[in-house]
């Protein structure tokens, strides 16, 4: 079985192997998150609103960190996520806070046999979609944990992003999903010089694959949001040119780094 077949292993695998570098890691601030610090950020605070008394989604969660401040914020909330260590983490940081965050460990394509609600809101936020090769796929779980009028809230690292070498010096790679990258990295983003190597397998998607899928799949787009900064110091060559707001030092405003979307589920059930 090749790479590609194989990409859930090999991801699972990855984060596992990421997973404890993160939970010490400055990027993380896990002392302050466990002393009450919320970890969402404005742009997906103002698209969320008032989230008291909903119920919440949220793919992709890694250990849960904005998953328990959505809980924080009044919501009842269920995160997912692939890596198993980050999941049993995820339920200790819990525990720990004393959230009633519920979590879930899975592929979110076999979310389905694992879960059996509907939401008011679904929830995702950066770095997740690259992890996943077919994106109507991911559109139809989006879909069917949705209520009738259930808003589904993303926001994502723009593809533009996605097209240049790890020091934004050139164009290394297609803007348009044209199969897996399969590549090796040292170090992780929370903490570049960790003594870590993991492979990993990605796929790029465009804004356009993103929102058609959504639409196919009973989706009606509300909104689309592009950004010229990261709330999140990730990528190298940045300059804070605002608190939490980052850009690639050479490139400063010329290129979106975040875009977001949000969507209501079509009342025809």
């Amino acid at each position: 079985m090749n790479s590609e077949q194989n990409y859930v292993e090999i991801n699972r695998q990855s984060w596992n192997n990421r997973t404890e570098i993160h939970l010490k890691s400055k990027f993380y601030d896990l002392d302050n998150f466990i002393k009450g610090k919320n970890s969402l950020n404005n742009i997906e605070l103002n698209l969320l609103g008032d989230v008291k008394g909903k119920t919440i989604l949220h793919l992709q969660c890694h250990f849960g960190q904005d998953t328990i401040s959505l809980s924080r914020l009044g919501a009842n909330v269920i995160g997912v996520d692939l890596s198993d260590k980050a999941i049993e983490s995820a339920k200790q940081i819990a525990k720990n806070t004393n959230s009633n965050t519920k979590f879930i460990c899975c592929d979110i394509y076999d979310l389905p046999n694992h879960l059996n609600e509907k939401f008011d809101i679904v929830f995702t936020s950066y770095g997740t979609i690259g992890w996943l090769p077919d994106l109507d796929k991911w559109a139809k779980i989006i879909s069917n944990f949705l209520k009738p009028n259930g808003q589904f809230v993303f926001v994502e690292f723009h593809p533009v992003v996605w097209m240049f070498d790890d020091n934004f010096e050139k164009i290394d790679y297609r803007y348009f999903n044209s199969g897996a990258i399969i590549e090796t990295e040292n170090g992780t983003y929370a903490d570049k010089k960790a003594a870590i190597t993991q492979s990993y397998v990605m796929w790029n998607h465009g804004i356009s694959e993103v929102i058609n899928n959504l639409i196919n799949n009973e989706l009606e787009i509300n909104s689309l949001e592009e950004f010229d900064y990261s709330p999140y110091n990730c990528f190298n060559k940045t300059i804070e040119f605002e608190p939490r707001k980052y850009r690639i030092e050479h490139l400063e405003d010329k290129i979106p780094m975040v875009y977001s979307i949000t969507a209501k589920r079509k009342n025809n059930r």
